[in-house]
């Protein structure tokens, strides 16, 4: 009782020098009765059991996260399910790869190239001259064409001759194989000549214009390497080869070289072009419909570069090949 008496007398102390009354939970001495609280060496150990150190009025303990909260709008990753891909395939192998140099004899250069059931025909054809803005600049030029076949898919598509006009796509994936080709070649070396790519695809399954570049650039390297056979070239114009593929995200997972049913569904695409010294030439990633996130961008870059590296091997196999 007189330790009691003489908190209580405390209080009643400090209530006078006060003009505010205190409520109750401040007027009942806590700070002597509480049991010890070993963390804090104000408090010695009374061999009871201790509480953490911060307290709210209620006494219920407060925690402190040290560990910066997530965004509003972020969500924890789900674990990632089994990826079930229609072929069997890992999520970061491409579907079987085949290149066959010649196929066409009377090209300067030519390739089939398959990836999986896609199958592209690219055909290289060298002529002198240049587009008239070109002329007597002393370079050359590289072009390229696509198309598909009517039955290159499910149901036939119409030529487009029949409708007077290239297409969108049409013109869109052309100018792409165009531009990632002239990448590698030094136009000065080659003098005042184009090289005209024909890419046709015989049939669709999916990723025909990363397999168009990567088959024009074998047909292109044949076309090149006979100009320097024949003499006409001292050294071939091109500088490295190059190759390119698709990945993209389905059902939240990344997924590398997609066929057109993952493509169809898939919630992010991306086409990568990828010089053999690791250079970037072209990446088009469109969130189809949902956004990605930087780290999703680089991991979808990885599994492109791995598939890529294979690409290129397949392509020196197949100029080796050739002779």
């Amino acid at each position: 009782m007189g330790q009691w008496s003489s908190n209580r007398n405390r209080v009643t102390n400090i209530e006078k020098k006060s003009s505010r009354p205190f409520p109750y939970w401040d007027r009942f001495p806590f700070w002597e009765t509480r049991p010890a609280c070993p963390q804090s060496p104000r408090f010695p150990s009374s061999g009871k059991a201790g509480f953490p150190r911060y307290y709210n009025r209620a006494m219920s303990p407060i925690s402190f996260s040290t560990s910066v909260p997530a965004p509003a709008h972020a969500s924890a990753a789900p674990s990632a399910p089994k990826v079930f891909r229609p072929d069997g395939r890992a999520a970061d192998a491409l579907r079987p790869v085949r290149l066959t140099p010649g196929f066409v004899a009377t090209a300067e250069g030519s390739v089939l190239i398959e990836m999986g059931n896609t199958r592209v025909l690219c055909n290289a054809t060298v002529e002198t001259g240049v587009p008239n803005w070109m002329r007597n600049s002393g370079r050359g030029w590289v072009t390229a064409e696509y198309g598909m076949l009517p039955r290159a898919t499910l149901t036939r598509t119409p030529r487009e001759s029949e409708r007077g006009k290239v297409g969108g796509r049409t013109h869109e994936i052309q100018r792409m194989i165009g531009r990632s080709l002239r990448a590698v070649v030094d136009m000065k070396a080659l003098g005042e000549r184009t090289v005209i790519l024909d890419c046709d695809v015989l049939q669709a399954d999916g990723g025909t214009r990363t397999a168009a570049i990567t088959g024009a650039s074998v047909a292109l390297a044949l076309a090149l390497g006979k100009l320097v056979a024949a003499g006409t070239l001292k050294i071939s114009p091109l500088r490295q080869m190059l190759a390119a593929t698709s990945v993209g995200i389905v059902d939240g997972n990344i997924l590398l070289d997609l066929a057109y049913e993952e493509d169809s569904r898939a919630e992010v695409d991306m086409n990568v072009v990828m010089l053999a010294d690791g250079g970037l030439v072209e990446t088009q990633a469109t969130a189809e419909r949902v956004s990605y996130t930087r780290a999703q961008f680089t991991a979808m870059l990885d599994y492109a570069e791995k598939g890529i590296r294979e690409l290129l091997a397949a392509q020196q196999a197949a100029l080796a090949s050739a002779g």
